[in-house]
């Protein structure tokens, strides 16, 4: 292998590390919070809205790097060529500059709290940073029970759209809470699908996941049901009037929808094949989250 290959190889692992698209899960949340919060009372402080943004991607980017660290500990990502801790070689290193993300993300919400004089929106987010922690973080690592995807249902839906709605307008709002659901399945079905391809690994390690429980013929027929859910929530909150007529638009991301449980249909039992479905699923999650986004954005 020539030294060109070498350094393009390393450049992709390195990509794959980093993990840019799982960043969405930042943006999504934050996004949608603040949409619902427009929609409803026509507020919007775009200050308030970069600032916990920015602090979302860097709390995003502590949970990916100290669960590579944590995950490291078990010998789960014991041939994952993509672990940063694998390709830096350094676990400490890895763990204190998750620490680092950590401590600058909590400082903007901080300054959020600090400039409204309430400390609700503080408390949503250290909830969700401690919820993100005991996936895979000791004594707790929840995720290896099996508990994952309720952690990542609760965290990156009601939680994290809940902290973003009040920090536009300083209230709670049911409808919003029964919105963010939507952005809770479509999170969920990305952790979902990063299980099918590893199960060997899993049940070496330990973990429970549930593709580990149903087995990868079951686990697929569920993947089916919670992708199908989007859609079914979507109409349901239409017709209660919870949600504008122009969230239909939702079912524009059908199509990824469509590929996202067909591939992993045809492929579960195949490790190398059905690899790549976390990606679709981040598709889906995308194309639904902003179409949804967009509905409320530009209902009247």
């Amino acid at each position: 292998m020539t030294t060109k290959q070498i350094t393009q190889q390393k450049s992709k692992l390195w990509l794959a590390a980093i993990k840019p698209p799982m960043y969405s899960v930042a943006i999504v949340p934050i996004a949608l919070g603040t949409a619902v919060a427009f929609a409803q009372t026509h507020l919007f402080n775009s200050q308030i809205f970069f600032t916990f943004l920015g602090s979302a991607i860097l709390i995003i980017a502590w949970l990916n790097l100290s669960n590579d660290v944590f995950d490291s500990e078990t010998g789960i990502d014991i041939h994952k060529d993509h672990s940063v801790v694998n390709l830096t070689g350094s676990k400490s290193l890895i763990f204190w500059v998750a620490n680092f993300c950590l401590i600058l993300g909590i400082l903007g919400i901080l300054s959020i709290s600090w400039q409204q004089q309430d400390s609700t929106v503080l408390g949503l987010v250290l909830l969700c940073c401690f919820l993100g922690y005991t996936y895979q973080g000791p004594p707790f690592r929840l995720g290896y029970l099996g508990l994952g995807e309720i952690i990542c249902f609760l965290t990156f839906g009601p939680g994290a759209v809940s902290a973003a709605y009040y920090a536009q307008t300083q209230i709670f709002s049911a409808s919003n809470l029964a919105i963010s659901t939507i952005v809770g399945v479509s999170t969920t079905i990305i952790l979902f699908c990063s299980h099918f391809h590893q199960v060997e690994d899993d049940l070496a390690a330990g973990k429970r996941s549930p593709i580990v429980r149903l087995g990868t013929a079951k686990g697929a027929k569920v993947l089916a049901s919670l992708t199908a859910s989007i859609y079914i929530l979507t109409a349901i909150l239409v017709i209660a009037g919870i949600l504008p007529f122009l969230s239909l638009i939702v079912f524009g991301s059908l199509p990824f929808a469509y590929q996202l449980v067909s591939h992993v249909n045809q492929n579960h039992g195949f490790p190398q094949k059905v690899s790549n479905s976390k990606f679709i699923a981040i598709n889906l999650y995308l194309s639904s989250s902003l179409l949804l986004i967009l509905g409320l954005v530009l209902s009247p």
